[in-house]
């Protein structure tokens, strides 16, 4: 366990957690992103979050996945890969925020900004100077909260995914220079 805050902490999670990490994005993500999606988002947790694709992301060896967990409540999870270099960036040592995902109940409370505080604290300790992340266009609270935290738009990108509704299939690349 990582204590961020007395009441938030990142448990890593393991091959045994796979069933209890897709039961809880089967909660959250179509909470949040079902609007985008033809079947309601029921693809994208199946194949994100199928045993063998979880099982898959934890055997990365440049990869830390964990739960989020507050007031002793697993809340989300938190995936970074390190050294995952934006394209086109010439930028070294770069990480990668892969996923966040929080409880739509849990909004409000900090949750996020915490976390990106405590990466930005882990990765200039191990020498990092960019954190980067793909976020979707059609969250605009999400590019809100990046820029108030000092990310900057680089460049975007396209989701393949054919049940994705093609207008929101938009992704922007934010970045974050470390100082």
């Amino acid at each position: 366990m990582i204590d961020i805050t007395e009441e938030l902490v990142l448990k890593e999670i393991n091959t045994e957690d796979y069933n209890q990490l897709y039961n809880l994005m089967n909660e959250i993500y179509p909470l949040a992103y079902s609007h985008f999606w033809i079947d309601n988002g029921a693809w994208y947790v199946n194949s994100q979050y199928s045993k063998e694709n979880i099982l898959r992301e934890l055997s990365e060896e440049k990869a830390d996945y964990y739960f989020v967990v507050f007031n002793d409540e697993i809340i989300g999870n938190f995936r970074i890969i390190w050294d995952e270099k934006l394209p086109g960036l010439n930028q070294e040592n770069q990480v990668k925020l892969h996923r966040v995902y929080l409880h739509q109940k849990t909004q409000g409370n900090g949750i996020g900004k915490k976390l990106l505080s405590w990466l930005e604290e882990k990765a200039i300790k191990k020498g990092y100077k960019v954190i980067w992340l793909d976020a979707m266009d059609e969250q605009p609270q999400a590019f809100q909260f990046y820029k108030k935290l000092g990310y900057k738009y680089y460049s975007h990108t396209f989701l393949p995914y054919n049940l994705l509704h093609k207008e929101v299939r938009k992704m922007s690349q934010i970045y974050k220079r470390l100082t």
